[in-house]
């Protein structure tokens, strides 16, 4: 939209009238977003420095805090929206598996898979944070005490749904073979930063897994 900007000129008081363009951004903010939070993901919070954002996003620093602030903004949005894909990503990865133990089995099996292939060794983006800024940054406290109880939800339900229908024979609290589901898919990431072993890692699945029977 061009707006019209009028002014007072001289001493005969003309009025000039000149006309400018708003600033119009040249990139998609989602895609920087997304180029951000790999980023974050790969490097933590501290080894990535404004500069590194500027050469790895495309654009300059005005507009990186024009549009989503200091890098400490940055970082948190890039963490939300990650919280955000990999919680909606579980919920129609369960969505799609209608048989319970079939569903997490896959689950863990995927995760080691995608452990074993990630040659850049990010691990977990949750977990990085965690062991990176808890207990130095109190501000994401509450956000990942959010995220663990959300995980946590999500595989009781579904291990709720796997009860009720008759496919799970357990007589273990669920909520806290929930909680065990969720530490485990979180340990993959972690181990899986040094020299992930499938064999080693597949076996103890299998052990957890039993617990359904």
């Amino acid at each position: 939209m061009i707006v019209p900007v009028s002014y007072l000129c001289g001493s005969d008081n003309i009025t000039s009238t000149f006309y400018y363009m708003p600033r119009v951004k040249l990139f998609d903010e989602n895609e920087v977003l997304v180029k951000a939070m790999n980023l974050f993901w790969k490097q933590g919070y501290s080894a990535t420095s404004v500069q590194d954002l500027v050469s790895h996003l495309g654009i300059n620093r005005a507009s990186i805090y024009d549009t989503f602030g200091d890098k400490d903004k940055l970082f948190k949005k890039s963490f939300q929206l990650y919280r955000k894909q990999s919680r909606e990503g579980l919920i129609q990865f369960f969505e799609n598996k209608q048989n319970v133990k079939i569903g997490f089995s896959e689950l863990f099996k995927n995760a080691i898979q995608e452990a074993i292939n990630d040659k850049e060794r990010k691990g977990c983006f949750v977990v990085n944070t965690i062991t990176e800024l808890v207990p130095n940054d109190e501000s994401l406290n509450e956000v990942l005490e959010i995220n663990k109880q959300d995980f946590i939800n999500i595989f009781f339900e579904y291990l709720k749904k796997g009860k009720e229908i008759g496919q799970l024979k357990t007589n273990q609290d669920l909520k806290s073979l929930a909680t065990l589901f969720y530490t485990l898919y979180n340990g993959i990431r972690v181990v899986s930063k040094v020299r992930p072993n499938k064999k080693e890692l597949t076996d103890s699945i299998k052990v957890a897994l039993s617990l359904l029977f």
